[in-house]
């Protein structure tokens, strides 16, 4: 299983929200590119990115900051954040980044989702935020009537190459992730799933190792690593690393 540290740029420097609360931010460094060379460092092959501006505002903000990190890293580099349109997807992935995550899009014009997918196929994730089994839009401000579970069967459907599925209320809090829902999503789709929020301890990422046959073939670490209590390094000899295998749209998943 890959273990993917996050960095989530707010105004250019490396934050973290407490469940996706803008007005919860604790910067813990103003250059994303030193954050990104110490997870680099310690074994990382995969960085997962959020343009919180972006998200918020609806198109990219932190264009400069992403390709920065980018331009630095030898990592496949991950970016969502603000994609609501062919061209901010098209400019991200001309800056280098391997996969373009889209998540407000998926509820709000699942057609255009359906066109990248073909038009970039293997870079197109999906991330779906849940709050209360109900996807979450517009950088978490806004919860649909869209179920988690609903939505992510219909983008594998439409070519996404993975899905990457964030509970709320978890994120940000250190409580652990949440296994049954991880499972069930799993369950229910044939492309890969990457695991997201409320990683505290070793132990939590092992606990995701149950579920890599299913398909949760990596796992995104944020606050507990910049806490401290998760070494990357330690993580990725525990649990393992290798890099993402592009896997054709629905033609099962990679794992590892």
């Amino acid at each position: 299983m890959n273990v993917i540290p996050a960095i989530d740029l707010l105004d250019g420097k490396c934050v973290r929200l407490y469940q996706g609360d803008y007005q919860q931010s604790q910067v813990f460094n103003d250059n994303p590119v030193e954050v990104a060379l110490q997870w680099q460092s310690q074994g990382a092959t995969r960085l997962h990115v959020v343009d919180l501006d972006g998200a918020k505002d609806g198109q990219p903000v932190n264009l400069k900051a992403i390709e920065a990190i980018v331009n630095a890293v030898e990592m496949e580099v991950q970016v969502g954040g603000g994609l609501r349109t062919s061209e901010s997807v098209s400019q991200l992935l001309n800056l280098g980044v391997k996969h373009a995550i889209l998540g407000t899009i998926a509820v709000e014009k699942p057609e255009l989702v359906e066109q990248l997918c073909q038009d970039f196929p293997g870079q197109i994730f999906v991330g779906i935020d849940a709050r209360n089994g109900k996807v979450a839009t517009r950088g978490w401000l806004e919860t649909s009537t869209v179920e988690a579970k609903e939505l992510a069967q219909k983008m594998a459907k439409l070519g996404a190459a993975a899905i990457i599925y964030t509970d709320i209320h978890r994120d940000g809090t250190l409580i652990g992730p949440n296994l049954e829902q991880l499972r069930d999503l799993a369950n229910s789709i044939d492309i890969p799933v990457i695991a997201s929020g409320g990683v505290s301890k070793l132990t939590d990422l092992l606990s995701l190792l149950a579920l890599e046959p299913l398909g949760v073939n990596a796992v995104i670490v944020g606050k507990s690593l910049y806490t401290g209590d998760v070494d990357l390094k330690e993580a990725i000899g525990a649990i393992g690393q290798g890099r993402w295998q592009d896997v054709p749209p629905n033609q099962g998943f990679a794992l590892g």
